[in-house]
């Protein structure tokens, strides 16, 4: 009991961001290096490059002109990046320094939409939305080739990988692959076979045949030498990339013969490998396809033995490139997070949804990420029983799903339910032990679902589904949509809030009602229990949060301090104080005993749907509009301990500076006084020195022994001092030493001096004015003195 007393007493102040998940890819180009270590990706006006191993953005390139980057390439022996930007500049990079080593025009008349580099990493080809193709020598830094006749956008450029042909293979909105002989400065052939956008152009080992696929659902084989098509083979999807595979045995991928074997990545969501000759399709992987699942973008790294994929989710996939074994996860976007939550008995992991079907696990300490499939639709809501490793999901698809992490680390669905008729919008755990979880929805009922033991497989086999789960008890609790649903500490009480304005009281497991809290004027977003007593948190559309008693359903506190909807509400500080997020972006701490808002926290820029706080109530948890979830650190204990520490140190300062006065040791104290940056212990050693018998010399020898950034400090500090008129002779006394003693050309090299000077001169006018006029008084004043007759005085009476 000690215990909680003193916990109760120790509010929080303040918290800091500690961790920002943000987005790092946005849609566009993904390219690895050759030795697979690092991602290079677009997100909007950046170029940012991923370390694999830990999945931390290393690097954000950004060009000086801050437009969109329209299109990326790096150099096949990974020294040269070079991207193009909306405003026609293009800028070579050294990218693992940062810095731009050159910027030129791109002379295309629109935004340049692809690039590719040359074998030997000396030529390079831009591909405009102008229908031009120019070639440019990036190490002599000039433009090579200017190649027209594409109609429209040029989305496609690629090298032959045999550099002594010279050849360049484009392809624009026509459909056609042109071949361009850099020799001859020609177009050699058109090749026309598709009938839609060509999506990738990738060669034989020994150069001779080219395959070419697009979103006219084949792909096709071409014979460079005759340059006409040896085969069409139909992928029956619309597909983003093919990679010719190494010709070896790969039987994984069911490539057992020496033959062309391809790989294709589109529409259906999942990798496929065909036989050329054949056109038979080897190997289908195994995946949940989905909304979401499309994948964009394919690329094979052989010296790393890697593949990568995209997902239309902005989702990268990194594979083994010899067995697609997933090696790693990456989330690049995540739109709009609607909720977050944190996992594992000591919040090791966090969990995200987001404007997507699929789930983001995220371990904290390596940022590997892990994508959970299930729900076909948007997943709205989050909650984590007691020990952490076990939490549930509901989406718009009328579902929930319940989840299980392993020591490992590793998620899987373990159990799944339906039975709502519109989309599940919230969802609670039980609070004691995980035997049941609460649901709310559009369809304005509130359903309990009871989670069996023997339903719970510890590790679900891959064979085996995830258990049914069936509602024990439905209950039609509004009369609108149902946004939040809490189950109290005992688990025997239910608080349901809803956009009807209300929030009701129900008793589990039966649902009955016990009372209903009304007094918001907008529906409600959350509604919370506290932890330690008897009451109830809301938090609402109508800018305030309001703290209700179980007990007879009265309004006890009403915070008011948002400026538009409050989403979310919890307790802090074993029940003692709040934080609340609103759709204004903002998180705010409040101490509930006198209904201060303590703190304020602005680190998003969209509405916080998210908000979570971790069991030892150290850290929080935010995901928001904005696509960013932060991890919050409570930093109040580290900042009293600073503080103590300043004030300490202070003191200690302070009678160290009384000790060097006494001593008459100057400089050591006018040293002291300018590190703590205070003018008034400055202006009080200036001052004891002026005391001092032989004051001007004094003054001097102090003064001029300073460090150069010790004098600038001192004139900074005569500024101050020069507008009262009080301290003017001490910040006159030293301006005259250094004016008399400084070289004009030293006094012009120190920082800030020319807005120092603008500051002295109207005030050292005034004081000299000043004193001139008490000079002329005191003249005139001795003048009179001296001029006066006085008359003499009658002598006194004597007393007699």
């Amino acid at each position: 009991m000690e215990e909680a007393a003193a916990g109760v007493g120790r509010f929080k102040a303040n918290y800091a961001v500690e961790r920002k998940i943000e987005p790092f890819y946005k849609g566009g180009k993904v390219q690895l290096d050759q030795t697979g270590q690092h991602l290079f990706c677009v997100c909007g006006t950046k170029v940012n490059i991923l370390d694999v191993a830990s999945g931390a953005v290393l690097r954000s390139l950004e060009q000086e002109d801050q437009e969109d980057i329209t299109a990326f390439d790096l150099s096949p022996d990974d020294e040269v990046l070079v991207t193009a930007s909306r405003a026609l500049l293009l800028a070579q990079w050294a990218w693992r320094e940062g810095s731009i080593t050159r910027l030129w025009k791109a002379i295309h008349t629109a935004p340049v939409a692809t690039m590719a580099f040359d074998p030997t990493s000396t030529l390079l080809a831009t591909g405009g939305c102008d229908g031009a193709v120019r070639v440019w020598d990036v190490v002599r830094h000039y433009g090579t080739h200017h190649f027209r006749g594409s109609p429209g956008v040029v989305h496609l450029v690629a090298f032959h990988p045999d550099p002594a042909r010279l050849l360049l293979f484009s392809s624009a909105i026509d459909a056609t692959i042109r071949m361009w002989s850099l020799q001859d400065r020609s177009c050699l052939a058109v090749l026309s076979a598709h009938y839609s956008a060509v999506t990738s152009l990738t060669f034989s080992a020994d150069g001779h045949t080219m395959l070419s696929s697009g979103r006219d659902k084949i792909c096709i084989v071409w014979d460079l030498r005759s340059h006409q098509a040896l085969r069409t083979i139909p992928v029956f999807e619309s597909v983003e990339a093919a990679v010719l595979l190494p010709e070896e045995p790969a039987p994984k991928l069911g490539v057992k013969s020496s033959g062309l074997h391809f790989l294709t990545a589109g529409s259906q969501g999942v990798l496929r490998v065909w036989e050329a000759a054949s056109g038979q399709c080897v190997y289908t992987q195994q995946q949940l396809s989905g909304p979401g699942q499309e994948l964009t973008h394919c690329a094979l790294v052989r010296a790393a033995g890697l593949l990568l994929s995209v997902t239309a989710d902005h989702n990268l996939l990194l594979y083994e490139a010899h067995s697609l074994q997933l090696q790693k996860q990456f989330a690049g976007y995540s739109e709009e997070v609607l909720d977050v939550r944190f996992l594992g008995p000591e919040d090791s992991h966090i969990v995200v949804a987001s404007n997507s079907p699929c789930l983001k696990v995220f371990e904290l300490q390596t940022s590997a990420c892990q994508i959970l499939h299930g729900h076909t639709d948007i997943v709205l809501a989050l909650d984590v029983f007691r020990k952490g490793w076990l939490f549930a999901s509901c989406a718009k698809d009328q579902s929930i799903r319940v989840w299980r992490m392993n020591k490992a680390g590793r998620v899987t669905c373990v159990a799944q339910g339906s039975g709502h008729t519109h989309s599940v919008g919230t969802i609670c755990c039980s609070r004691l032990k995980e035997t049941f979880l609460v649901t709310g929805s559009q369809d304005c009922t509130v359903k309990l679902w009871p989670l069996p033991e023997a339903q719970l497989p510890k590790s679900t086999a891959p064979d085996s589904g995830p258990a049914v789960l069936q509602a024990q008890a439905t209950q039609r609790c509004h009369d609108k949509d149902i946004n939040s649903v809490a189950v109290a500490p005992n688990d025997k009480l239910l608080a349901t809030g809803s956009q009807d304005r209300t929030a009701k009281l129900w008793a589990l497991p039966q649902c009955q009602l016990l009372g209903i809290f009304s007094g918001h004027r907008r529906g409600l977003w959350c509604v919370q229990f506290s932890p330690m007593d008897q009451v109830l948190a809301t938090a609402s559309a109508d800018g305030t949060i309001k703290l209700w008693a179980l007990q007879d359903f009265s309004c006890l506190k009403t915070f008011e301090g948002h400026d538009a909807s409050v989403l979310k509400v919890a307790f802090v500080s074993r029940g003692t104080q709040l934080l609340s997020s609103g759709s204004d972006g903002l998180v705010k701490l409040w101490t509930i005993k006198n209904n201060e808002c303590v703190r304020t926290l602005d680190a998003h820029d969209d509405k916080v749907w998210g908000l979570h706080c971790s069991r030892l109530d150290d850290h929080a948890l935010t995901g928001a509009s904005d696509s960013c979830v932060i991890l919050w650190k409570d930093v109040t204990e580290a900042e009293q301990a600073e503080e103590q520490a300043k004030r300490e140190e202070q003191v200690v300062r302070q009678q160290e500076l009384d000790n060097l006065l006494q001593e008459k040791r100057y400089l050591r104290a006018l040293g002291l006084a300018i590190s703590l940056d205070r003018p008034h212990t400055v202006l009080t050693v200036i001052q004891a020195i002026r005391r001092d018998p032989e004051a001007c010399e004094k003054l001097e020898a102090t003064v001029l022994r300073l460090r150069r950034d010790q004098k600038e400090a001192l004139l900074r500090f005569c500024v101050t001092w020069n507008t009262n008129s009080r301290h003017c002779h001490e910040a006159q006394a030293v301006l005259g030493v250094l004016l008399r003693h400084e070289a004009p050309e030293e006094l012009l090299a120190y920082e800030g001096v020319r807005a120092s000077l603008e500051a002295l001169l109207p005030y050292t006018e005034r004081h000299f004015q000043r004193l001139s006029r008490t000079l002329q008084a005191a003249t005139f004043l001795d003048f009179l003195w001296h001029n006066m007759k006085l008359p003499t005085l009658p002598a006194a009476p004597s007393a007699l």
